[in-house]
């Protein structure tokens, strides 16, 4: 476990040149195991970029 007071803070953030960045893979879960994004097809990430994420109350 780490002391707050121990953790650096970044003034400012830091900016990565094209070169230096890397693609990050997005995977999700379809049928009860996960799949990346990328090997959908075309239909398939159109729809899942229409997701819509929300948070459910709880009940009283």
């Amino acid at each position: 476990m780490t002391n707050l007071s121990e953790q650096q803070h970044f003034t400012r953030p830091v900016v990565l040149d094209d070169s230096q960045r890397t693609r990050c893979e997005v995977w999700t879960r379809v049928m009860g195991y996960h799949r990346p994004i990328a090997s959908f097809n075309t239909g398939k990430q159109g729809e899942f970029q229409e997701r819509l994420f929300f948070r459910e109350c709880k009940s009283s």
